[in-house]
């Protein structure tokens, strides 16, 4: 794996410059936590990272609303694409128009495919991520000219990354939903649904390059180990939860063949972190890490969002060492692992 992470790297700085920005010259990020740079900063949820230490090891060590110490995967892939090192939330009012027409994030924190899940902590829910995609149509329209515009939009790369919370804080969590779905097997089914009509939606309205993410081994994430009682040292995890994430990426991946078999002009990829992710945690030292069992903020069990408070004694001062930041959301080095992987992967073929 080592020598993997070393040829991924190597990738990236053959790529990092020259044409690769002709064929993608935006990033459009829908999702959850796992790519929203900042957008719940901008709206009443408990779910906010705009403090520190998060993003203490950002550009100018500045909390931005990222759930890391640092950058997350879209930043790392609009990097190289050749394109802004990091991809600016679209209400972050910090920026505008001409900052967006090259890469923006409509992620919320806390979402899902499924309007119960974002409904569990007020945060966006991905309809709402589409009506905000298209007044910042609108307004790119308006910037460059229909033609410079729908260009942009028809060979920006649009990086779909959500699902996890689905299953960890809905179908897990909700009484309700469980009764509505007697199985999990039916609500991936559903959800599959959902994700369909969802990239539809986004084609209908000029997207046309999509990479569509599974999910991470979350029963893995150190707040589940500890909610569940999962000793080992990185290596324990709740299996049943991955054995779901197994599945649901299965069928994730039956979507994408699908999509791409029956839209025109589309060209769907899906992006898989599960198998780069479990090899960290399973042999962190081959990637550079020292500890995966818990996270770097405060006691690195159960501690995420208001709960990592800067002046917690218990912070790592090394997040570097560590695969996850916080119980929920995996270092900026983690991620760059997993940004690496999938360009080298999935995504090449949008070089």
């Amino acid at each position: 794996m080592g020598s993997l992470f070393a040829s991924a790297c190597l990738l990236l700085l053959i790529i990092g410059g020259g044409g690769a920005a002709a064929k993608v010259p935006a990033v459009i990020v829908f999702g959850d936590s796992s790519v929203d740079a900042g957008n719940n900063n901008q709206i009443s949820t408990v779910l906010k990272s705009n403090f520190r230490p998060y993003g203490r090891d950002f550009f100018g060590g500045r909390p931005t609303g990222r759930f890391s110490n640092g950058r997350i995967p879209p930043d790392f892939i609009s990097e190289a694409f050749g394109l802004r090192p990091f991809v600016p939330a679209y209400l972050d009012p910090a920026y505008n128009i001409t900052d967006f027409a090259g890469g923006v994030c409509f992620a919320s924190a806390g979402t899902g495919f499924d309007n119960a899940t974002s409904n569990v902590l007020n945060v966006i829910p991905l309809w709402r991520e589409v009506e905000y995609y298209k007044d910042y149509q609108n307004k790119l329209k308006a910037y460059l000219g229909d033609t410079k515009a729908n260009s942009i939009i028809s060979e920006a790369l649009y990086i779909i990354s959500l699902g996890t919370n689905d299953f960890l804080e809905n179908y897990y969590t909700l009484p309700s939903t469980r009764s509505k779905f007697r199985t999990v097997d039916q609500f991936q089914d559903f959800l599959i649904g959902l994700a369909e009509k969802f990239m539809k939606d986004i084609y209908g309205l000029g997207a046309r390059k999509m990479s569509l993410t599974g999910l991470p081994p979350m029963g893995c994430l150190p707040l589940e180990r500890t909610t569940n009682f999962v000793n080992g040292n990185g290596d324990g995890c709740m299996d049943g939860y991955n054995v779901v994430a197994l599945h649901f990426n299965e069928k994730l991946s039956g979507l994408v063949k699908k999509m791409n078999d029956e839209m025109p002009g589309i060209r769907v990829v899906f992006s898989n972190p599960y198998g780069v992710f479990m090899s960290i945690i399973h042999k962190p030292s081959e990637f550079g890490f020292e500890v995966a069992s818990i996270a770097c903020c405060a006691t690195g069990m159960f501690e995420m969002g208001y709960m990592c408070d800067q002046m917690n004694p218990f912070t790592c001062s090394d997040a570097n060492k560590y695969v996850f930041w916080d119980s929920f959301h995996p270092t900026e080095k983690t991620s760059r692992v997993i940004a690496d992987y999938v360009m080298n992967h999935s995504l090449r073929e949008f070089l």
